[in-house]
């Protein structure tokens, strides 16, 4: 049998002086750190064959860990905040529970939506802390965090999930609408991550998710606010996770696809969901209707998700099995990922 490491590599005269073969010059860490000094010193490599941390990085529990949510009194919010507290997590949710801007086509999230959220993350046996606050106000938002930080000890956990849609041309719309979209969904995500990163560099560990779409990976005619604002969501948490990222903490996107929410599940998101499957809505279309036009577009035969669906994917960035995930975009969509061009 050819013994390799003793074996000169006779392209590299090099290597032959040194006996340092390729192989192990990039096993070794001062070989993949050094490089061609190595060499030009002649120096032999190093002994140590083990890269890095070498154990085993499976804990997917959050056990003892804390988490604020925002828009958590229903839907994909709500999912989450579930979801982390199955996984060991203390909660708290935030949500705005009222009319966050005029001309929703969906009705507002209620006191007692945010209380229901609150009994399921209970029914894990963990703690939880409903806050009524609207994202846009940013003392409101630090007062959240504070209150998390002081009473679970510490906050180790963010997911900025809260956010509004409007639909209408853009050469329609109103003054109103773009900003309270934008003002919601792309101000209101800074405004928490502003709020909990304090908290998080004072420790040098954090977790944050942000809830993008998957209209922030393509257009969306009749959608442009919308779309516009989880686009900027995207490159709000590459940047930050850019600035924090030798600080312990991680920052990533998950993008749902089409969620049946309160958010979708209404007549106006309906009659949009028709026009892209080719369909000219009446002013009342039915569920079946918008089933039957979205099946042919739909990769995984779904018209759309649930929003336990989405959630495992945000507590799986959460956990200690991702720490070395960061600035990255994880599609939650079924199958509709597949459409988009990069």
């Amino acid at each position: 049998m050819t013994n390799e490491v003793s074996k000169p590599d006779p392209n590299h005269s090099d290597n032959a002086r040194t006996g340092v073969t390729r192989r192990k010059m990039l096993a070794t860490s001062a070989g993949a750190l050094l490089g061609a000094s190595v060499i030009g010193r002649a120096q032999g490599a190093t002994t140590k064959t083990d890269i890095g941390d070498m154990k085993p990085h499976v804990d997917f529990s959050l056990q003892g860990k804390s988490a604020l949510v925002t828009g958590a009194a229903r839907g994909i919010g709500r999912a989450i905040a579930v979801a982390l507290a199955a996984a060991g997590a203390d909660v708290m949710g935030l949500d705005i529970c009222a009319v966050a801007a005029p001309n929703l086509v969906y009705p507002p999230a209620t006191a007692d939506d945010l209380a229901a959220t609150g009994k399921l993350v209970q029914a894990q046996k963990r703690r939880w802390i409903g806050v009524t606050a609207d994202i846009r106000d940013m003392p409101a938002t630090q007062a959240a965090a504070e209150r998390a930080v002081k009473e679970f000890g510490k906050l180790d956990i963010a997911i900025a999930n809260a956010a509004i849609q409007i639909y209408g041309p853009l050469a329609e719309m109103s003054d109103e609408n773009w900003k309270n979209v934008i003002d919601v969904n792309l101000n209101g995500t800074a405004n928490t991550l502003r709020a909990v990163l304090p908290h998080m560099l004072s420790r040098k560990y954090g977790r944050i998710v942000i809830i993008a779409s998957g209209q922030g990976r393509h257009g969306f005619k009749n959608g442009s606010a919308y779309a516009a604002s989880k686009w900027g969501v995207i490159g709000l948490m590459k940047s930050v996770a850019w600035e924090v990222g030798k600080e312990g903490i991680t920052v990533n996107c998950v993008e749902p696809g089409l969620v049946d929410t309160a958010l979708t599940r209404n007549p106006g998101r309906w009659k949009e969901a028709l026009k892209e499957g080719g369909k000219q809505p009446n002013d009342q279309p039915t569920e079946q209707e918008v089933i039957a036009a979205r099946l042919p577009q739909a990769v995984m035969g779904i018209p759309w998700m649930q929003p336990d669906e989405v959630a495992p994917a945000v507590v799986f960035l959460c956990t200690d099995a991702a720490n070395r995930v960061s600035g990255a975009t994880y599609d939650a969509s079924a199958g509709d990922s597949v459409k988009y061009t990069a």
